[in-house]
């Protein structure tokens, strides 16, 4: 893939697929179980059509190995995401995860022995007090948006708590797990699609667990105003058309449509707080 191209993608499939996020989180802030599941989903037929080769194509990378990562893949996908129950605004979700700097540069150097210049120190310390200038901002707004009552403020705030504590673990989670995929890229070599298409499948049946939350949500779903697509003329529940198009402007985000993992962050971050802004412009997109 061309590397302007895949830059489009990223530059399209990010501001669109993080207000689609919003839409759906500000409907029914319980949803993240349902959207990382149609995500996995999605993105496992995928592959297994077009790079298992219906299963016909044996994996690089050893299974066990897989069995590792998507453990932390999976776990860090459902706590990101289930975060957004528990009082966190989309636009601290989105800069809090730009602390995966942070995380990747301490474990680097408590794992993998890193070293890094002063210029990068300075970096991720200006990015860390930015963090916590919005997290501070953040705890403010959430008493001040609860109820009078001073006990419903306190429990607010303790739910938000929660949500940061999910987060920071997600955080770390998610850097221990690049810093294992790094080590298998060493021994086995790069193979991102595989990768990405194992990290997906592997984990499907663990939404079992999750199964009775998914269909408490997909009724809800059923039950939202109907909404009719722009050219195919079908009408559907707004609340499936807007999961829809959140997993299908997803896909781009993934590293095999990327030329560097640099641009991947960098333009994610930027981009998807940028798009939580413009949300409440677009509201009249449902009927």
């Amino acid at each position: 893939m061309r590397p302007a191209f895949a830059v489009g993608l990223v530059f399209a499939g990010c501001c669109s697929n993080v207000i689609f996020l919003e839409l759906l989180a500000r409907k029914h802030p319980g949803c993240g179980n349902i959207v990382t599941f149609a995500q996995f989903l999605f993105i496992a037929v995928e592959g297994f059509l077009f790079e298992a080769d219906l299963g016909r194509k044996r994996p690089a990378i050893p299974i066990r190995y897989y069995a590792v990562m998507v453990t932390m893949f999976f776990t860090v996908s459902v706590v990101n995401n289930y975060a957004l129950n528990l009082n966190i605004a989309m636009p601290l979700h989105m800069i809090f995860r730009s602390g995966s700097l942070i995380a990747n540069m301490i474990l680097g150097i408590i794992i993998l022995k890193k070293r890094y210049s002063i210029f990068k120190y300075t970096s991720i310390a200006l990015v860390s007090v930015g963090i916590f200038i919005c997290t501070f901002m953040s705890a403010k707004q959430v008493t001040s948006q609860s109820s009078s009552s001073e006990n419903d403020g306190f429990q607010a705030f303790l739910r938000w708590l929660l949500g940061i504590g999910a987060l920071t673990f997600a955080l770390l989670m998610s850097a221990r797990m690049g810093i294992f995929q790094e080590t298998l890229y060493k021994q086995f070599g790069k193979h991102s699609k595989e990768a990405l298409f194992y990290n997906h499948a592997l984990p499907l049946p663990g939404f079992i667990f999750l199964a009775s939350d998914i269909y408490d949500h997909a009724v809800l779903f059923n039950k939202s105003e109907l909404y009719q697509v722009p050219f195919i003329g079908v009408t559907v529940p707004i609340m499936w058309f807007y999961l829809l198009m959140n997993v299908i402007t997803q896909y781009p985000l993934h590293p095999s449509a990327m030329p560097s993992s640099c641009v991947k962050v960098t333009q994610r971050r930027t981009l998807s707080l940028c798009g939580t802004g413009w949300v409440p412009c677009l509201s009249s997109l449902g009927p």
